[in-house]
């Protein structure tokens, strides 16, 4: 722990208040799962243990979250928590609404990278991404900025898929009882969002995984084509790295800008300690969520590396997010 950490650790500064843990998704999907779960445990490493009170905010895709922790949230540290990997990028590439920078954002921290799949009820008989170039495939979106209608609208636009989207879906978890319930056929969504909330849905054959995407292939999806089999060119490449940038970026911890440099440690200081709780992974694991972190300090680095990504392709890939 570092000495600002330890200094305010002995003032108490939480002692009696309460922090908004902001969560930037409706309540059942997985950034709900994850939000919940650190904020269970993360109090404990914060100075006088405060009382942690969730609000869920999931206008946007999780921009509603982040323009209300950029512009009303105080800056004193009793305001942060969890909005979608998408969010990040929404001002970079000049999403209507995202009336913040991300690159001024306070950055806590992730608790895990992910890979994005694209799965289709088995009966329907989708193989792979190859069949979408012929048949459509009617999906769930769970609304503008989230990657159930970023990545299925960025397959049609640049390569010509037929995704067909429904929109009016709160959260991941409406999508799945949807699927459930014959209303869609399937949804683009997180594979460890898949294997929480339907841990049967992949080994048993009742879903097909068309595609996976993310900053590199995932070791349990070995005969799922990458999405960087699609490109045609290196300019393909570099549309799909952009697109796909918000998998590495993962379920970001943030908090507003301009925050008082040694309570901002003190956040993140508290939430690497929390990754590493074993209160903490004990629940992660029996809730099967894939605990594997990255720092405050380094989703910084990257989210600011992201938005030097060149115009022309900031461009391209924003007519496909709202």
């Amino acid at each position: 722990m570092s000495c600002s950490a330890v200094l305010a650790q002995s003032s108490g500064y939480y002692a009696g208040k309460s922090v908004t843990f902001v969560i930037g998704a409706g309540v059942g999907g997985g950034y709900d799962l994850w939000g919940r779960t650190v904020a269970r445990h993360i109090n404990k490493y914060l100075p006088g243990n405060p009382v942690m009170v969730p609000q869920n905010m999931p206008a946007g895709g999780g921009i509603g979250a982040s323009n209300y922790m950029y512009s009303v949230a105080p800056r004193d540290g009793t305001a942060f928590g969890i909005s979608t990997r998408e969010s990040p990028l929404a001002p970079i590439i000049g999403s209507s609404g995202a009336r913040y920078d991300s690159t001024k954002m306070s950055y806590l921290g992730t608790p895990t990278t992910e890979s994005n799949v694209c799965i289709a009820r088995a009966t329907l008989g989708f193989k792979s991404y190859k069949d979408l170039y012929d048949k459509t495939l009617i999906v769930g979106d769970t609304g503008a900025g989230t990657g159930t209608h970023i990545f299925p609208a960025a397959l049609n636009g640049l390569f010509g898929m037929k995704f067909k989207l429904i929109t009016g879906f709160p959260s991941s978890a409406d999508v799945f009882l949807a699927i459930e319930r014959n209303e869609v056929d399937g949804i683009c969504e997180s594979y460890d969002s898949v294997n929480d909330k339907r841990p049967d849905w992949l080994p048993s054959g009742k879903m097909q995984v068309l595609l996976q995407g993310g900053a590199e292939p995932n070791p349990h999806l070995k005969d799922v084509p990458f999405i960087m089999e699609l490109a045609r060119n290196e300019q393909d490449k570099e549309k799909l790295r952009f697109l796909y940038a918000g998998q590495g970026i993962g379920r970001p911890f943030i908090a507003p800008p301009d925050l008082p440099p040694e309570r901002l440690q003190v956040l993140r200081d508290a939430f690497d300690s929390t990754m590493k709780d074993p209160e903490f992974l004990a629940e992660a694991k029996k809730v099967k969520l894939h605990v594997e972190p990255v720092s405050g300090k380094d989703l910084q680095s990257l989210i600011s590396e992201l938005a030097k990504t060149p115009a022309n392709i900031r461009e391209e890939i924003g007519k496909y997010v709202n």
